[in-house]
């Protein structure tokens, strides 16, 4: 593992040469050091028939979060429908054949609960924070929004300016502008290079039809996890996702386009800024690589400095 971390700290190191701050190294026992790991909960993993994965950590707490991450964002779109993805995200919670959108949201605030969603490259996650007794209740909704939606070609004119408006808001935002322009500049001609809200004259375009399309060809069993840490009893939630989301069809898998990565450079000019914004991009494996550990102790060594706190000490070096 260190020489894996080395491996991938070394060559930003060299980037970030000039830097006159140094973490600084604290020794710990190994009794120490292991003293965590005892406490994390052990994840279970369950394939269902239809290809869907139910993960539980259970550390018997009387909340939990509990949610669908669906392989499904923008890279699993075209030049065409780019934005579909995000979209589907602001409709999804508009009503369903059983629930109103009033319904919804009055049996969520009931519950005490709170839904959200969020779309990004690679995924479109669903999920739900609830006391634990109710995640049956929760998976009753969260199952029920993927699948029978209305969709209402009213309500999808109505959410059409919410995106728009959206976009400008972004358009202002400038880390949102940043990572859009270095992601087309590292992933040129390749569908992560695509922006999650899209263009303007495609958001203009989609439809009721465009939305269907999408969750028919991308929400199939073998692309979806069913996800819950907090007090969840993992056979429990196992029964519940066959009973919710067994009728789900497994689908089949998708061959994704190659996204190879391109050493660039690209900036965006405006004098009446006071200050510039800079991002740095490095190629390194990927989610699934036995590298991923070291890279995610690297990001926290390397990317966690602020200097507004605490007088801007690194606090990641301890």
């Amino acid at each position: 593992m260190a020489t894996r971390l080395l491996r991938t700290v070394n060559p930003l190191r060299n980037i970030l040469k000039n830097t006159n701050r140094q973490c600084v190294r604290h020794k710990a026992s190994e009794a120490l050091a292991t003293r965590p790991t005892l406490n994390i909960p052990e994840t279970r993993v369950t394939t269902l028939s239809n290809g869907i994965r139910v993960a539980t950590e259970d550390s018997g707490i009387p909340t939990c979060t509990v949610g669908l991450w669906i392989d499904a964002g923008s890279r699993y779109e075209t030049d065409q429908n780019n934005g579909v993805a995000h979209f589907l995200e602001h409709m999804i919670f508009k009503g369903t054949e059983k629930r109103t959108r009033t319904g919804l949201e009055l049996e969520i605030e009931n519950m005490g609960a709170h839904l959200n969603a969020y779309t990004s490259r690679e995924q479109t996650v669903y999920y739900a924070k609830c006391f634990a007794k109710d995640i049956g209740k929760s998976v009753d909704i969260l199952s029920d929004i993927v699948q029978n939606s209305k969709l209402d070609e009213n309500a999808i004119e109505a959410e059409r300016g919410v995106i728009l408006r959206e976009m400008q808001e972004v358009e202002t935002n400038i880390q949102e502008l940043i990572f859009d322009e270095l992601h087309m500049a590292a992933y040129q001609e390749t569908p992560l290079a695509r922006t999650i809200l899209g263009p303007t004259e495609n958001i203009m375009k989609i439809n009721q039809r465009d939305l269907k399309d999408y969750i028919n060809t991308h929400y199939k069993g073998s692309r979806i996890v069913l996800a819950a840490a907090g007090g969840v009893d993992h056979d429990e939630l196992v029964n519940l996702a066959e009973k919710h989301l067994g009728g789900i069809d497994k689908g089949e898998p998708v061959q994704l386009e190659p996204c190879r990565y391109t050493g660039s450079q690209t900036s965006l000019r405006d004098d009446f800024m006071p200050f510039a914004h800079v991002a740095l991009a490095v190629e390194t494996p990927g989610w699934i690589d036995e590298d991923n550990i070291a890279l995610m102790l690297a990001n926290t060594m390397l990317g966690s400095w602020d200097r507004s706190v605490l007088g801007g000490e690194f606090l990641a070096a301890n």
